[in-house]
């Protein structure tokens, strides 16, 4: 594996200025890739497309249904059993189904918001943003700074350094869905 130092631009025209000026600086052109990155959640990993089988704050979701529905049950069967002598026997049966919808809708209240980290976790590294990124494979360690003040100098955001492949120009071994390791 090689040291792969990344840049995300705006435009198709940033993407070929910076092929060649990474080529002008002594980088292999068939070690430099450039490709569109699309958003987050979009990389079609999974059968059903997506990149998860799952939403990440989505996972104790059931569990949640489940408590809301059970909760606001008995409470709107305890408010119906109460009311009957108004509403009549239907009252407590009426009062359950309302007590759990409105619980099973309070739980939806509780999911993590996007990027909000897990009980106990710490907040991570934010995915890559949607845009054209160029990047560049050496197996020289000397060059990693070389490399990042060329994409620095063409204007290049969240510059990153990862291990792969770059064959052909082609990004082998490329993860849309990993946490980038940031440089700048």
């Amino acid at each position: 594996m090689s040291t792969i130092i990344a840049g995300r631009f705006q435009l198709q025209d940033d993407v070929d200025r910076a092929r060649a000026a990474l080529e002008a600086a002594g980088f292999d052109a068939s070690r430099i890739s450039g490709f569109y990155l699309t958003q987050p959640g979009q990389h079609d990993q999974t059968p059903i497309g997506g990149d998860h089988l799952q939403s990440p704050g989505a996972k104790e979701t059931p569990e949640g249904v489940v408590k809301g529905v059970a909760t606001g049950g008995a409470v709107g069967m305890a408010i119906g059993a109460a009311t009957s002598p108004v509403t009549g026997p239907l009252g407590p049966i009426v009062g359950g189904l309302v007590g759990g919808h409105v619980g099973s809708l309070f739980s939806f209240s509780k999911m993590k918001d996007r990027g909000e980290s897990e009980e106990g976790g710490e907040n991570r590294v934010p995915p890559r943003e949607a845009g054209m990124l160029v990047a560049v494979a050496f197996d020289d360690a000397g060059l990693a700074e070389r490399a990042v003040d060329v994409l620095r100098q063409l204007g290049a955001h969240h510059i990153e350094q990862a291990q792969g492949n770059i064959v052909g120009g082609d990004w082998a071994d490329f993860d849309p869905a990993s946490r980038p390791q940031l440089i700048a």
